[in-house]
């Protein structure tokens, strides 16, 4: 398995994701999931640079990940109570930490850097083994922009700016996804990235939960807990171990 996720991408992660780390995105998140922990012990799935895992740990929850890139649990060593959280490197889909707790959770698409089905559905069983009986897995997941192509197009922009151009290249026979990063750095110098992903179903991930012992909760269109409808662009999943 490629970590994607070494070297310079992991240098820049959070400066180019530092739209998804200001506080109008995150508190509502971290409320959530810290309401769900209620005061118990977490699992943050591809905990990468602590993005979400250091503010609720700054709540007096006990979080612990699991994370594949040990360049990015590098870029989390640095930060203000980075060194203090318990991280396991490997694979989210098979790696055990040999604790259980009342939440696991798997944020900002990131199942989907899972590429085929069965490592999703592993990733899943991976959950539910973690789990207290009654806890809770949570995922927060796009849903692919399908609907924006016309025949034969196979491409979609979703950002473009001075700074940075991004696409995602669909192959729907296959649930590929592939996004696409240009960056223009202060330097004036060009990075490219592309990341290939397996982009899921909800219905289908309530089927791999099924098959993990767990049964959906609530499903909600974002993080304050808006309706999930037709219009919906990604969605936040909850799933009760059995």
């Amino acid at each position: 398995m490629k970590d994607y996720f070494s070297g310079s991408v992991a240098e820049t992660y959070d400066k180019d994701c530092a739209k998804d780390a200001e506080a109008d995105v995150l508190k509502p998140m971290v409320d959530n999931l810290a309401a769900l922990a209620n005061g118990g012990s977490c699992l943050e799935f591809a905990i990468g640079t602590g993005r979400v895992a250091l503010p609720l740990a700054a709540r007096g929850i006990n979080v612990e990940g699991i994370e594949f890139s040990a360049d990015m649990i590098a870029q989390l060593r640095k930060k203000p109570g980075g060194a203090d959280l318990h991280v396991w490197i490997g694979d989210m889909a098979t790696t055990k930490t040999g604790n259980s707790y009342e939440l696991v959770f798997l944020v900002f698409n990131t199942i989907m850097n899972l590429t085929t089905q069965s490592a999703q559905v592993a990733c899943f069983k991976n959950a539910a083994r973690h789990l207290k009986s009654g806890g809770l897995f949570v995922i927060e997941v796009m849903l692919p922009d399908l609907r924006k192509f016309p025949p034969g197009a196979k491409a979609v922009p979703f950002d473009v700016s001075r700074s940075h151009l991004g696409f995602d290249t669909y192959e729907p026979a296959i649930q590929k996804l592939v996004s696409h990063h240009v960056y223009t750095r202060e330097d004036g110098s060009m990075q490219q990235e592309s990341l290939p992903f397996r982009y899921v179903w909800p219905s289908e991930l309530d089927l791999m939960a099924e098959l993990a012992g767990m049964g959906l909760v609530s499903r909600h269109a974002d993080w304050t807990e808006a309706t999930f409808t037709d219009e919906s662009h990604k969605h936040v999943s909850m799933w009760k171990k059995l």
